[in-house]
């Protein structure tokens, strides 16, 4: 399979795939295509369906197959952003948001991953529930806003503001850190908690996390009284 990824800031990736090639994708998610397309719907299974409803997708999955020839599909972002290719290899799984999963080849599988310490999910923007992707293949992620990529050396540290951690390796470290003094809480306008990584691994920090955009547009709407 060949692709690209086009159109910043509301991008699209095409993938171009050759006769008998397929393409995986949640349901609802395809924006345009050949018509030579084949498509199949299937859950997988009642565990992997409700997993996928947990990390915030679809409980259906739909499979494109190219049949009597070579076919195009597209998947299109569904806020300005970025779209990431990954490729996933049974050694190297990957840690995304909640609902970040765009589409993959047949290799991917995308199941729940549930943080290990209640008070990270409790607490932490990025939720208690994020996604894993794992498998053999490539996988395409939504990121919203732009991105910024550090590779944390073993017990290297970062801080973030909860909510811009878009992905991360599945060896990185997440726990949640309470800002510390009364006052830096109440008034610092950061919250009451910051997300520490700690390596190693690779971390893909997102620049506009789509629930700070929704909570800024809701601050400009007029009040009800």
């Amino acid at each position: 399979m060949k692709y690209q990824i086009k159109g910043e800031p509301m991008p699209v990736v095409i993938c171009h795939l050759n006769e008998g090639e397929s393409v995986l994708c949640e349901s609802g998610a395809m924006s345009w295509m050949s018509p030579n397309l084949e498509m199949e719907t299937s859950g997988g299974g009642a565990g992997k369906m409700f997993g996928r409803m947990f990390s915030g997708e679809s409980m259906f999955q739909n499979r494109y197959t190219a049949r009597r020839g070579a076919g195009m599909i597209a998947f299109a972002s569904k806020f300005p952003g970025d779209i990431r290719a990954v490729e996933i290899t049974r050694s190297t799984p990957v840690i995304c948001q909640k609902g970040s999963f765009l589409a993959s080849t047949e290799g991917v599988e995308m199941s729940v991953a549930f943080q290990q310490k209640f008070t990270t999910g409790l607490f932490g923007g990025e939720g208690f529930v994020m996604q894993k992707l794992s498998g053999d293949g490539m996988a395409f992620v939504e990121i919203d806003g732009s991105t910024i990529e550090y590779n944390l050396e073993r017990g290297q540290q970062m801080l973030v503001d909860t909510g811009y951690v878009a992905m991360m390796d599945a060896t990185v470290k997440m726990e949640i850190q309470k800002v510390k003094g009364v006052k830096n809480a109440l008034f610092g306008g950061e919250g009451l908690f910051n997300t520490l990584l700690t390596g190693p691994g690779r971390v893909v920090i997102q620049t506009m996390p789509i629930t700070g955009f929704a909570a800024f547009i809701a601050s400009l709407l007029p009040k009800k009284n």
